[in-house]
């Protein structure tokens, strides 16, 4: 059995030969090879150069061990800068992918945050046009189906800290001054608390702001919380999942204010990437979207525009179409195609339970779609089409058939008359069911003829 040595004393020289070396991970090793083979590091490195100087101060971070990090962030899923640095001084595989030696230092928190309010979002927005424009060269963009989604990302900033847009005053600073101007002279914070429950829209982002964060907006988050956030939203071709456009905007703001310009954004970038691919991407022709940007005036204005939109239609109840015919059309037309043969129909192995909700999506799928067709018997078929052309149906007893006459409903025991066979392929399918059915309660809940 080996044992842990208590004590040791560390070699004074070491050879690189004999320093430990891990194999690099598959994904970021393909990556790297990419980013040469295109020339990333001299394009962002032509692109930063303004933003360094030449010869005073320390090394600054390079240009592409920077984007690089913010890469790291993005695949690793590290949404912190704290966080990028340590994953990157912790991982030798991600070291490599940075370029870095046993012996170089990683990147500390701080010079990446100062790098990136260093480098303008002009530049960010450069980069992200080349790397999109790689993906157009490698057939991954095709810019004909967009889909739209946003998300609600909580700001760096403290909502204690927000002050009055008018006087510049904080928050508890201003209920002290409603507290005096109300009567108590000296309030304690249980006063200010009695106040401040009875007030009505009291972070309202008309009145209120933060002096280090003005973008970031007070809004209440997916989990019921209230914080100071942005909203991101992204455009993304649903053919190849690739991501075409992203914007960040005020999270008081709704989806069918920001889609104005996040679509915009998507259709520039898509156009940039047609320029160098011999207009191989296609512009935007369907837009793909949930039911919060659904709305008869966004609608009818992307018709307007020739796309084609699949969004889901909220339940409004009844809606009034005064003066309104041309958004009225808009309207129904993308319902039609969201309930229309494009949707993925339910899986039908899948049992759920029966709720208004699978009657809902039951009732807008297509009836060749909803029931399986039934197998073709041919002597089925024969002695259906005797029976139709003899006009007279020699049927057995069948329970459950049930037809509506002067003196009401009455049961029919030689089948279903023939004014309820409108068609033949209903007869053959009624005489197959019959056959094949083998006990009574099949029988009654086929369901075939209505």
């Amino acid at each position: 059995m080996g044992k842990r040595k208590r004590d040791r004393q560390p070699a004074m020289w070491v050879t690189t030969t004999d320093l430990p070396t891990a194999a690099s991970h598959p994904f970021y090793r393909r990556l790297n090879q990419l980013l040469r083979e295109h020339g990333f590091d001299d394009f962002v490195e032509a692109h930063c150069a303004g933003f360094y100087a030449a010869t005073m101060g320390r090394p600054g971070l390079p240009p592409g061990i920077y984007f690089r990090l913010l890469l790291i962030g993005y695949f690793e899923g590290i949404d912190s800068e704290r966080g990028i640095a340590w994953r990157a001084a912790d991982s030798l595989a991600l070291r490599d992918f940075l370029g870095l030696d046993l012996h170089d230092v990683p990147p500390d928190h701080s010079t990446i945050s100062r790098t990136r309010r260093l480098i303008v979002v002009e530049t960010h927005r450069a980069v992200f046009t080349w790397v999109a424009q790689c993906l157009g060269h490698a057939g991954l963009i095709k810019g004909k189906t967009i889909g739209l989604d946003a998300t609600t990302l909580e700001a760096n900033a403290a909502l204690r800290s927000i002050v009055r847009r008018d006087t510049g005053e904080g928050y508890e600073e201003f209920l002290t001054r409603l507290a005096k101007a109300s009567g108590i002279g000296t309030p304690t914070r249980a006063d200010l608390a009695r106040l401040d429950r009875k007030r009505k829209k009291k972070g309202s982002n008309d009145e209120w702001t933060h002096p280090r964060d003005p973008d970031a907006k007070v809004t209440k988050m997916k989990d019921g919380r209230t914080h100071l956030a942005n909203k991101a939203e992204h455009a993304i071709d649903l053919e190849t999942g690739a991501i075409v456009g992203v914007t960040v905007q005020g999270a008081d703001q709704g989806d069918t204010t920001t889609m104005q310009q996040t679509l915009p954004e998507a259709a520039a970038q898509l156009e940039a990437v047609a320029t160098v691919t011999d207009d191989a991407v296609k512009p935007i022709e369907e837009v793909v979207a949930d039911k919060g940007y659904h709305s008869r005036t966004t609608v009818h204005d992307l018709e307007t525009l020739a796309i084609r939109t699949y969004i889901s239609e909220p339940d409004r109840g009844p809606q009034s179409w005064i003066d309104q015919r041309a958004e009225r059309d808009a309207v129904y037309a993308n319902r039609r195609r969201i309930r229309g043969a494009r949707q993925t129909p339910p899986s039908p192995t899948r049992r759920t339970a029966r709720t208004p909700l699978r009657a809902s999506l039951r009732n807008r799928w297509p009836a060749s779609r909803a029931r399986p067709r039934p197998r073709e018997r041919p002597e089925a078929i024969a002695r259906a089409r005797q029976c139709i052309q003899s006009r007279s149906l020699d049927a057995a007893p069948l329970r459950g058939w049930h037809s509506t006459g002067a003196s009401g409903p009455r049961s029919c025991a030689r089948g279903p008359p023939q004014c309820l066979w409108p068609r033949i392929d209903e007869a053959i399918v009624w005489i197959w069911a019959r056959d094949a059915s083998p006990t009574p309660a099949r029988r009654t809940s086929t369901g075939l003829i209505t």
